[in-house]
């Protein structure tokens, strides 16, 4: 139990009536990480903060002792591979504004899908978001105490979605010359439609060992732990309870036992209703795996 309640594990908290809000649902389901939005994720606009609602935040999470384990998510509407310039500039300044937030918020990591080169080729796209990287973080100073961390998303690859296999991944980060400040979170439901089995010890060390030739397990710095409605290379992405789509729940036990990832956050992004029993089930199947 003891090794367990070590593991960093939670879930993507709606922020609802406030930041802190975000707080007190992970508390309900006695979650040790957390992921949110830092504005709402589906429009570009972002409202300002609430009175006080940035101090609430910190102080709930550090009383929480999630500051050090909360990821935000960006936008869905950003895509810094876009060969639409407009588009291209609107994705920039939408990222620039969601990592002053998260430094005001004093949230460590901003998890990023990498982007759509929608036509214009692989080569092209990935160069398009190390520059567009670049361009952001040249523009916001690191090195301050609230420093944020990009962590690139690994994807399932559907359509002309770029970060489906860690070359794409590791292209970004040898191209940016921010390349410090950006990190990696894998998603687990992402990785099996992209084709990466991991389902079995054997296999598990085997794809860990190609992330650390290609990345680097130094990048590793956040994980989504969703389970997937389809197998593996279909490149749909589509989340699914712990143990209840295709790599089941024996497919989780080598990543919640890895001495490796036991710093690392690990985050469920699964469906779920007010009540949170469903975050409550996931979160009891992926402890219970701890250890045995």
């Amino acid at each position: 139990m003891a090794a367990a309640k070590s593991l960093r594990l939670g879930a993507h908290m709606s922020i609802a009536g406030g930041l802190e809000k975000a707080v007190a649902r992970a508390c309900e389901v006695e979650a040790t990480a957390l992921q949110i939005f830092v504005k709402s994720a589906n429009q570009w606009a972002a409202r300002p903060f609430a009175p006080g609602e940035v101090d609430r935040f910190r102080s709930s999470g550090l009383a929480a002792g999630l500051n050090r384990y909360t990821m935000a998510h960006t936008s869905y509407l950003i895509n810094l591979a876009s060969p639409k310039p407009d588009l291209l500039e609107r994705s920039r300044q939408a990222l620039a504004v969601e990592l002053e937030r998260c430094s005001l918020l004093g949230v460590p990591f901003l998890v990023l899908h990498p982007g759509s080169h929608v036509g214009e080729g692989e080569e092209a796209g990935l160069e398009a978001v190390a520059a567009s990287l670049d361009a952001v973080m040249g523009a916001t100073p690191g090195g301050g105490r609230d420093e944020v961390m990009i962590l690139l998303e690994t994807t399932a690859g559907q359509g002309t979605n770029l970060g489906s296999s860690f070359e794409h991944l590791a292209a970004i980060l040898d191209q940016a010359a921010c390349r410090d400040r950006l990190g990696v979170c894998i998603d687990t439901c992402h990785l099996l439609a992209a084709g990466y089995e991991f389902r079995d010890p054997k296999s598990f060390r085997k794809m860990m060992k190609r992330f650390d030739e290609v990345i680097g397990l130094h990048r590793l710095r956040g994980v989504h732990i969703n389970d997937s409605k389809t197998d593996i290379g279909s490149r749909k992405d589509r989340h699914d309870h712990i143990g209840d789509g295709f790599i089941g729940l024996e497919g989780f036990r080598p990543f919640v036992n890895d001495p490796r990832l036991r710093e690392v956050p690990m985050v469920l992004e699964t469906p779920k209703g007010d009540d949170l029993s469903e975050d409550r089930r996931n979160l009891a199947l992926l402890r219970g795996l701890v250890g045995s």
